[in-house]
Protein backbone atom coordinates (compact mmCIF):
# COMPACT_ATOMS: atom_id res chain seq x y z
CA UNK A 1 0.00 0.00 0.00
CA UNK A 2 3.17 2.08 1.05
CA UNK A 3 4.36 2.27 -2.36
CA UNK A 4 1.41 2.70 -4.47
CA UNK A 5 0.73 5.96 -2.26
CA UNK A 6 4.35 6.89 -3.25
CA UNK A 7 4.53 5.92 -6.85
CA UNK A 8 1.45 8.51 -6.74
CA UNK A 9 3.03 11.26 -4.99
CA UNK A 10 6.02 10.94 -8.16
CA UNK A 11 8.24 8.84 -5.59
CA UNK A 12 8.26 5.47 -6.69
CA UNK A 13 10.52 2.72 -5.38
CA UNK A 14 13.28 5.12 -5.23
CA UNK A 15 13.01 6.42 -1.62
CA UNK A 16 11.82 9.85 -2.93
CA UNK A 17 14.14 10.93 -4.90
CA UNK A 18 12.94 12.00 -8.55
CA UNK A 19 14.08 10.84 -11.93
CA UNK A 20 16.60 14.30 -12.40
CA UNK A 21 20.23 12.50 -13.27
CA UNK A 22 22.98 13.44 -10.88
CA UNK A 23 24.40 16.90 -13.17
CA UNK A 24 27.74 16.13 -15.51
CA UNK A 25 30.65 17.38 -14.69
CA UNK A 26 32.53 18.72 -17.54
CA UNK A 27 35.12 20.88 -15.79
CA UNK A 28 37.91 18.02 -17.25
CA UNK A 29 36.64 19.46 -21.02
CA UNK A 30 39.33 21.23 -21.52
CA UNK A 31 39.70 22.45 -25.50
CA UNK A 32 42.82 24.72 -25.90
CA UNK A 33 45.31 21.74 -25.40
CA UNK A 34 44.44 17.78 -25.84
CA UNK A 35 45.50 16.24 -22.72
CA UNK A 36 45.65 12.61 -22.66
CA UNK A 37 42.45 11.58 -21.43
CA UNK A 38 40.38 13.97 -22.76
CA UNK A 39 39.52 11.38 -25.27
CA UNK A 40 39.62 8.79 -23.09
CA UNK A 41 38.42 8.64 -19.64
CA UNK A 42 36.99 12.29 -20.17
CA UNK A 43 34.68 11.22 -22.78
CA UNK A 44 33.61 7.62 -21.63
CA UNK A 45 32.87 9.41 -18.23
CA UNK A 46 30.36 12.40 -20.28
CA UNK A 47 28.93 9.20 -22.11
CA UNK A 48 28.07 7.53 -19.05
CA UNK A 49 26.76 10.18 -17.18
CA UNK A 50 24.45 10.60 -20.22
CA UNK A 51 23.42 7.06 -21.16
CA UNK A 52 21.61 6.79 -17.65
CA UNK A 53 19.08 8.81 -18.49
CA UNK A 54 16.52 6.49 -20.67
CA UNK A 55 13.83 9.41 -20.92
CA UNK A 56 15.66 11.56 -22.93
CA UNK A 57 18.95 11.62 -25.12
CA UNK A 58 17.96 9.19 -28.10
CA UNK A 59 21.37 7.67 -30.13
CA UNK A 60 19.54 9.16 -33.23
CA UNK A 61 19.16 12.82 -31.74
CA UNK A 62 22.32 12.81 -30.30
CA UNK A 63 24.00 11.74 -33.71
CA UNK A 64 22.00 14.92 -35.28
CA UNK A 65 24.00 17.16 -33.43
CA UNK A 66 27.30 15.46 -33.42
CA UNK A 67 26.52 15.62 -37.65
CA UNK A 68 25.94 19.38 -37.21
CA UNK A 69 28.89 19.70 -35.63
CA UNK A 70 30.90 18.01 -37.76
CA UNK A 71 29.76 19.74 -40.58
CA UNK A 72 30.94 23.06 -38.81
CA UNK A 73 34.24 21.49 -38.44
CA UNK A 74 34.69 20.89 -42.08
CA UNK A 75 33.05 24.27 -42.99
CA UNK A 76 35.91 26.03 -40.82
CA UNK A 77 38.77 23.62 -42.19
CA UNK A 78 37.94 23.97 -45.47
CA UNK A 79 37.98 28.13 -44.90
CA UNK A 80 39.63 29.18 -41.89
CA UNK A 81 39.97 32.62 -42.98
CA UNK A 82 36.05 32.80 -42.37
CA UNK A 83 35.80 31.41 -38.74
CA UNK A 84 34.83 34.49 -37.51
CA UNK A 85 31.99 34.53 -39.95
CA UNK A 86 30.86 30.98 -39.19
CA UNK A 87 31.50 31.49 -35.07
CA UNK A 88 27.89 33.03 -34.58
CA UNK A 89 25.92 29.29 -36.52
CA UNK A 90 28.39 27.36 -34.87
CA UNK A 91 26.84 28.48 -31.24
CA UNK A 92 23.20 28.31 -32.46
CA UNK A 93 23.62 24.95 -32.06
CA UNK A 94 23.03 25.89 -28.49
CA UNK A 95 19.50 27.19 -29.32
CA UNK A 96 19.01 23.84 -31.17
CA UNK A 97 19.96 21.94 -28.05
CA UNK A 98 17.96 24.31 -26.20
CA UNK A 99 14.89 23.55 -28.79
CA UNK A 100 15.78 19.62 -27.68
CA UNK A 101 15.72 19.77 -24.39
CA UNK A 102 12.27 21.83 -24.39
CA UNK A 103 10.75 18.98 -26.19
CA UNK A 104 12.47 16.56 -24.00
CA UNK A 105 14.67 15.13 -26.80
CA UNK A 106 17.77 15.43 -24.71
CA UNK A 107 18.60 15.86 -21.19
CA UNK A 108 19.86 18.98 -19.32
CA UNK A 109 23.25 17.21 -19.27
CA UNK A 110 23.44 16.95 -22.69
CA UNK A 111 22.52 20.91 -22.85
CA UNK A 112 25.69 21.45 -20.52
CA UNK A 113 27.81 19.30 -22.67
CA UNK A 114 27.21 20.93 -25.49
CA UNK A 115 27.03 24.45 -24.01
CA UNK A 116 30.04 24.05 -21.77
CA UNK A 117 31.83 22.64 -24.98
CA UNK A 118 30.81 25.50 -27.70
CA UNK A 119 32.01 28.17 -25.18
CA UNK A 120 35.40 26.80 -25.20
CA UNK A 121 35.42 27.16 -29.43
CA UNK A 122 37.34 30.43 -30.55
CA UNK A 123 39.47 28.94 -32.68
CA UNK A 124 39.78 26.56 -36.07
CA UNK A 125 42.02 24.46 -33.16
CA UNK A 126 39.34 24.22 -30.21
CA UNK A 127 36.81 23.52 -33.03
CA UNK A 128 38.41 20.71 -34.20
CA UNK A 129 39.20 19.46 -30.45
CA UNK A 130 35.68 19.81 -29.78
CA UNK A 131 34.76 17.80 -32.87
CA UNK A 132 37.17 15.34 -31.56
CA UNK A 133 35.78 15.49 -28.03
CA UNK A 134 32.65 14.74 -29.52
CA UNK A 135 33.58 11.96 -31.69
CA UNK A 136 35.13 9.86 -28.74
CA UNK A 137 31.60 10.72 -26.80
CA UNK A 138 29.72 9.54 -29.19
CA UNK A 139 31.55 6.08 -29.63
CA UNK A 140 31.33 5.51 -26.21
CA UNK A 141 27.92 6.69 -25.80
CA UNK A 142 27.00 3.84 -28.86
CA UNK A 143 28.75 1.47 -25.87
CA UNK A 144 27.16 2.37 -23.03
CA UNK A 145 23.57 2.89 -24.74
CA UNK A 146 22.95 0.55 -27.95
CA UNK A 147 20.24 0.52 -29.81
CA UNK A 148 17.05 1.13 -27.56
Amino acid sequence: MANTYQQRQGQGYRGGRDDRPDPIDTSLIQLKTIKADLLDNVAQNAATTIADNRNSNKPTQLRRFYDEIVLWDSKVNQQPEKFEEYLPFIRMINAKVAYALGRKLVDPNFVKLINDGLRQVDSVDTMRHFKLFMEAFMGFYKEKRPKD
